[in-house]
């Protein structure tokens, strides 16, 4: 049994191509240097600095503008000049702004290099996508996005971990690994990647005209319902940890571990289930299904029950509803593509998450403050079986 759980984890790695594992690479460094942003609002509102909540709330704000700007620019730019220059000028420009974004002291100048640093950093991702969609097979194109996914959460936690330890000494350090690290990235990818000549797959034989992603009536709807998922989905890590103490009165070390729960299944499960599954069915099968299993796991947060196991329970399944769900959005929208008109559908995807980013947290807190939480979690629940309707309908 275990050689053969060791052979089905080794299929589950084989065939990926070079350039896809260098790219999970390159977002792996680029991510484990995600310092910044999860220590913002500590750095900002610290002795040192001495901005308020609100002050730090505004610049957060400016943080998700940017982002949903920088997914349009880098969307555009992707289809004008390719996803490769795109990928090294982001991670090196980010890399030097986050470094500067550093030196920034004064509140007006911190806003402002904090829209532009977002807006750079933000770029990045369409064009990464379109780039593991061009180095990948159809065969294999949902498990080449569940290594990026794989890569982006161990970066993730590795990150966070050692920015605590870093914000501890001080927090200006901070600033500079997370910009090395972008740099870093990107020379390992110039050394590493070499260009492709894009225009030429622009040029791929298709007799039928190349349709905008600005005028596909069902991607458009497919964008609107990942957006309204995503803005559920968000209270993961925003507002259900803060239940968590409040209301469940949970210490921040076993908080710490329900969140890192999440991560360590998705490392250990995700590219396994994701092998078993490609190809079996349609992509939207498994969206509906994921999407359905996150909403009612956040509905499970109200049962009346022991708070320790419905809680754990609740982590284990919406992650798993998040594995079902994630990696097949990717292979659905890239199936609608060609390669000249791509970086606009990665744009339009990346734009939803990074709205959602902003405005589910915020709209989630605040029905929190005048309804309280058991009206939040029958809301995330019940919009997340809606989006979960609304995407049956694309099958």
């Amino acid at each position: 049994m275990i050689r053969a759980a060791t052979q089905t984890y080794r299929n589950a790695y084989l065939g990926l191509s070079r350039s896809t594992w260098l790219l999970s690479l390159v977002m792996l460094i680029n991510r484990s240097g995600t310092m910044v942003i999860p220590f913002m609002t500590l750095y900002l509102t610290s002795d040192k600095m001495g901005y308020s909540i609100g002050q730090a709330g505004f610049v957060f704000g400016l943080f998700g503008a940017g982002a949903f700007c920088g997914a349009w620019f880098g969307g555009r730019l992707t289809d004008k000049i390719g996803f490769y220059p795109v990928q090294i000028i982001t991670l090196l420009g980010g890399g030097l702004l986050f470094i500067t974004l550093g030196q920034m002291k004064t509140y007006p100048l911190i806003c402002l290099f904090t829209f532009v640093l977002s807006l750079v950093n933000e770029a990045f991702r369409p064009a990464n996508t379109t780039a593991i969609a061009f180095y990948s097979k159809e065969e294999n194109r949902t498990r080449s996005y569940a290594l990026n996914r794989l890569a982006i959460n161990i970066g993730w936690a590795v990150g966070s971990a050692a920015g605590g330890f870093l914000a501890h000494i001080n927090y200006e350090l901070l600033f500079w690994v997370d910009g090395f690290t972008n740099i870093t990235a990107a020379l390992l990818m110039w050394a590493f990647i070499k260009p492709v000549d894009f225009r030429a797959h622009h040029k791929t034989a298709t007799s039928t005209p190349v349709l905008s992603a600005y005028r596909d009536k069902t991607y458009l709807l497919f964008i609107t319902v990942t957006m309204l998922f995503a803005c559920c989905f968000f209270q993961l890590f925003t507002n259900l940890p803060v239940y968590f103490r409040k209301e469940l009165h949970f210490s921040e070390p076993y908080i710490g571990f329900l969140m890192a729960i999440n991560g360590v299944i998705i490392a250990l499960v995700e590219m396994v289930l994701v092998y078993k599954l490609e190809g079996k069915r349609k992509s939207m099968i498994y969206i509906t299904s994921g999407v359905a299993l996150v909403g009612l796991s956040f509905m499970a947060l109200n049962i009346p029950a022991s708070g320790i196991v419905v809680a754990l329970a609740m982590m284990i399944a919406v992650t798993f509803g998040e594995i079902f769900s994630m990696p097949f959005m990717n292979s659905y929208w890239v199936k609608r593509t060609h390669p000249s008109n791509r970086g606009q559908y990665a744009a339009l995807y990346t734009m939803a998450w990074s709205a959602a980013q902003t405005m589910g947290p915020l709209l989630g807190a605040q029905l929190v403050e005048h309804q309280g939480f058991m009206v939040l979690w029958w809301a995330v629940g019940g919009l997340s079986l809606l989006a979960s309707f609304a995407f049956s309908k694309l099958i």
